[in-house]
């Protein structure tokens, strides 16, 4: 003889609490932005905002996070991804806004590094030439 089946009933865990991440840009609202800010002429405050953190989240990637002059290349990108805005140079409908704009910082980032490079080699050159007796 079978036993009859009982059911239990589960108990109902908490419904998680979505935490806010600083530096999280939401890659669809990224690009509403941008074509609002193409058709407006305006660069507004939240617009400003994801390119901030774009260029901020990317600056602790591996490959930046060691450099003494990480602010210069933080800036610089934010500088390149505003003139990129402002002069309209994304589509909107051949791509992803975000990876776009971050691509943007990234290549900025390389563009410093290579600044920083070629100065300090400079100097190098310079001090070997100078005090080689």
């Amino acid at each position: 003889m079978k036993s009859p089946k009982v059911k239990v009933k589960k108990e109902e865990k908490p419904k998680k609490v979505k935490k806010v991440k600083p530096h999280y840009v939401d890659a669809k609202r990224f690009g509403a932005l941008i074509v609002e800010s193409y058709e407006t002429e305006i660069i507004t405050d939240e617009l400003a905002d994801c390119v901030l953190k774009i260029s901020d989240r990317l600056s602790f990637a591996p490959n930046f996070i060691n450099y003494s002059y990480k602010d210069e290349m933080v800036g610089d990108a934010r500088v390149k991804m505003l003139q990129a805005i402002r002069n309209k140079k994304f589509n909107p409908d051949k791509g992803n806004a975000f990876s776009y704009f971050t691509r943007i910082a990234f290549n900025a980032f390389c563009n410093r590094i290579k600044k920083e490079k070629k100065e300090k080699d400079f100097i190098l050159n310079l001090q070997d030439t100078m005090f080689d007796d």
